[in-house]
């Protein structure tokens, strides 16, 4: 009886493996994001007024305020806008 066969078929080579799984993650990260607009999202973008010179003023002075560290969340009128989304 040989106990030290080298032509064994059921034999599993660890690299092998290995390899393969790297291969199968780097095929999954190379698939692109995606995003869908529905058409209703359209429809209120185009609809919003983006370029009033209201809002562009607003819009600046809270670039402005952000950069220079003097930008306050205030908490409450963020939870109030969240909760009805969280409560049935």
């Amino acid at each position: 009886m040989k106990i030290n066969d080298i032509n064994r078929l059921g034999a599993v080579n660890p690299y092998q493996s290995a390899k393969n799984q790297r291969t199968e993650s780097n095929a999954r990260r190379s698939q692109k994001d995606e995003l869908h607009i529905s058409s209703e999202a359209m429809e209120m973008l185009s609809q919003a007024q983006v370029n009033s010179p209201e809002r562009a003023k607003k819009i600046e002075q809270l670039k402005e305020a952000v950069s220079t560290g003097t930008y306050q969340v205030d908490a409450g009128k963020v939870a109030e806008k969240m909760l009805p989304f969280l409560l049935p």
